[in-house]
């Protein structure tokens, strides 16, 4: 069903495409638009301002019918206690940091062997480690 709207959805965004285009430029903001086209009579801009605001309709309904059937199945869940994970039986134990060291340690020594070097006297060709 959700494909089925989808569908529905998509060809409803491109014939409001199709008609916003079609439409004659009242505002001339780009300077572009005015003259005589071959669809500016008045009956057709009626026709046309009328066609936009009911594929405007449809997809304000078939965006919100989207929107609502994604989370149709979604159940509530609490970032600050999930459900998925139980509470320990016995006392809480404190867990003590990792002694091998992490990336931040690791960074910290490759500078320090870095600065511990001396300086080049002069430009010098790179060399791989």
């Amino acid at each position: 069903m959700q494909t089925v709207v989808i569908v529905v959805h998509l060809m409803i965004v491109a014939t409001m495409i199709a008609t916003v285009l079609l439409q004659k430029s009242e505002g001339g903001g780009l300077g572009v638009g005015g003259g005589a086209g071959f669809m500016s009579s008045r009956g057709t801009a009626n026709l046309l301002t009328r066609t936009t605001a009911v594929l405007a309709v449809g997809f304000f309904l078939t965006s919100l019918f989207l929107s609502w059937y994604a989370s149709y199945d979604r159940k509530p869940s609490s970032i600050i206690n999930p459900a998925s994970q139980s509470q320990p039986a016995g006392p809480a134990t404190p867990v003590s940091p990792p002694t091998g060291g992490g990336i931040l340690d690791s960074l910290k020594k490759s500078d320090e062997r870095q600065q511990s070097q001396p300086a080049p006297s002069g430009p010098q060709a790179p060399q791989s480690q």
